[in-house]
This record gives structure tokens, sequence and C-alpha cells, in this order.
């Protein structure tokens, strides 16, 4: 299962971690334009959509990421995957920098095989295309199979293996539903034999039912092609019923990590139970539904301190000062100055078994 690091260095495991984020920023020039900026006295702006986050994932486990709109959890699988490059901290997949070269001028994720599932199936997909060329793409680029007829065959056994079948190879992406779109996105992930595979929300798109069946399937698919998952989500139930391990995030930093057993059952972070007393249950009655109290404070002029202080119930002066850092208490590791000092005394939300 995931653990978290602290304070970027390595906490010891007994299995060598496949990913490990260590450290990891990610801000933006979020400034108006020079001559804005000139002629009304303004400053320079930084957006800091991740802010030194930890953790790693051993290989053939999910690790789920979760937490409001905004926190960027979109930002960092873009860095895991490559797409972008970080202001500071490390991505190693197998001890090897993502966003290094080694050798040839290759990135790491060109050797170790990583692949994305994004979250729109219906801008995801190129709508020039038939679906055997965007299947078999991946294949193509990698030179996995250079023999034409083969690649047709390999083609088809990934759309049978997510659900599709022969026939679905000559159409276009406009002829099919959102859920068969996406079987396309994971046959597309699937066919460059990925070790890792990133998932950005990738049933918010779907009716219940057909997330559903998605959700069953990447299950299956992970078991039998042994796949390191990073599932990202905003829905709590899902991130519960796909994860080995659950961070909680918030304005670019991880505040809760643990099983999704103790995050979900016994939340320590406020936040963490702010986000679970917000989860409408049928089982706990109407009356128990409570929104998120206040907003989300802007990335680029964060709080100081503890940034979830503007909210949080158990806020003191210490917690608008000093930053807390990830500490372990039991299974779970939690960056809060209340949990850490025993000041906590709210019941946790829970999240009822049923409702994954």
């Amino acid at each position: 299962m995931s653990e978290p690091l602290a304070n970027g260095k390595d906490m010891e495991s007994e299995t060598q971690p496949f990913l490990k984020v260590n450290d990891l920023k990610r801000h933006f020039d979020a400034s108006a334009p020079w001559l804005y900026r000139l002629l009304g006295g303004l400053e320079r702006q930084t957006l800091k959509a991740v802010d030194g986050i930890d953790f790693y994932i051993r290989k053939g486990e999910t690790f789920g990421l979760v937490g409001e709109s905004g926190c960027g959890k979109s930002t960092v699988a873009r860095l895991v995957v490559g797409l972008q490059e970080p202001s500071a901290g490390t991505v190693l997949v197998e001890d090897l920098d993502v966003h290094q070269n080694h050798g040839e001028g290759r990135k790491t994720q060109d050797g170790v095989h990583v692949q994305m599932i994004f979250q729109d199936p219906y801008s995801s997909l190129n709508p020039r295309w038939r679906v055997s060329n965007i299947v078999a793409e991946p294949i193509k680029a990698r030179k996995l199979i250079t023999d034409k007829a083969a690649i047709e065959r390999r083609v088809v056994e990934l759309l049978e293996q997510v659900g599709l079948s022969y026939e679905d190879a000559h159409r276009y992406p406009h002829e099919f539903s959102g859920g068969q779109r996406q079987r396309i996105s994971i046959a597309r992930a699937l066919a460059a034999q990925p070790e890792l595979l990133i998932c950005d929300e990738p049933t918010s798109a779907l009716d219940v039912s057909v997330q559903a069946q998605i959700l069953n399937l990447m299950r299956d698919l992970q078991d039998s092609h042994n796949l390191t998952v990073l599932f990202i989500s905003h829905d709590l139930p899902v991130v519960n019923f796909m994860s080995d391990k659950v961070g909680v995030m918030y304005l670019g930093r991880i505040c809760e990590i643990g099983t999704p057993q103790e995050v979900f059952s016994r939340p320590r972070h406020p936040y963490t139970k702010m986000l679970l007393d917000s989860v409408p249950s049928f089982q706990r009655g109407r009356q128990d539904h409570r929104e998120i109290i206040g907003e989300v404070p802007s990335p680029i002029n964060p709080p100081p301190g503890c940034q979830f202080h503007t909210r949080c119930p158990n806020v003191e002066p210490r917690c608008k000062l000093d930053t807390p850092q990830l500490q372990r208490f039991g299974d779970t590791w939690v960056a809060c100055h209340a949990v850490q000092e025993g000041r906590n005394g709210h019941e946790p939300g829970q999240l009822q078994s049923g409702e994954t």
C-alpha cells in the first residue's frame, strides 16, 4: 500500500515504491500583462497550484487523490505523467526522474510506459480518426508491433478486453456513447503496455450506472495487467471503492493520507471530516447532510500557516502562523496542529459501507 513521504525523506517500507513523489510543486505566473503592472504599480502574482506534496505508491496498487475542485489534483496528474514541468520537487518512477532525460534523449515516461486516461471522453478522442487508428497509434508510436495485420489483431484484442467488438474498430468516436468512448480511451491507454496508469476523473462525465461498469472494468484490468494506478477524483465513494490508500488534498497540499477504511470511517483532519459530512447519505438521513463551510481561499494569495485555518472549527493562533507537516497517527498521516495537540474533539463523519 502507498505511504507518504515525510519532509522529503523516504519512510521505511517493506516494498520499494514504484512511484515516488517528493516535495512536488507547480507554480504558475498569474500576473497581469507588463504594461498593466507598470501603469498600475502592480506586482507579479504566483498561483500555487501544487505547493509541496509527498506520497508514493507500491507496484500494483492504487492511490486515490481526492479534494474539492481547484485543489490541484489534475495538476498533479499532469506532473506525474510528464505533461507539465514541476517548479520544484521530483517524480520518480522506479527511481528514474520523469522530468529528466535518460539516454538517447528519452524521458522516463517513454521507458517506464506511463499512460493517462482523461476526464472527458468526448474531447480526448480524435473525431477524425476511426477507433482502429486511435487504439493503434500508441502501438505504432512505440513500435511495439510493426506488422500491419498483427497490429489489427492487437487492436481487436484490446477492444474485446474493454467490452467492445471487432465491428467497433471501423466506427468513429461520435457513433459511441460516453461510456463506450471511455472504454476506447482505456483500450488506447492499454495499447502502450503501461506499467503506471494515471486516471484523472475518468468517470465524472458518465452516468452513475455507466460509472459502475467502467470502475469494475478498470479494477479487472488492473489485476490482469498488474497496473499501478494514481486515481484522481472528487467523488468520495468512487475513491473508496478503487483505492488501496487515499490522499486528501486541499489548496495544493495533502492534509491526510491513510487507508480508505481509516480515512472514511475515522477521519482525523477537520477538512476530511467536512468533506465526508457533505456527502449525501440515504442511510444517515437527509438531516445529516451538511454543506462544506466557507470558500476555498485563492491559491494566488493563500493564508499563512495552515491553509485550512480560515474554515477550521479547531483554529487557534498557532494555526495561523505555523504550517503543519504530515505526522503519523496510527495507520494515517495527518498535517494538523489540532490533531497533533489532541484538541480535535469532534466526532468523525463516516462513509457508509453500502455507499460504494
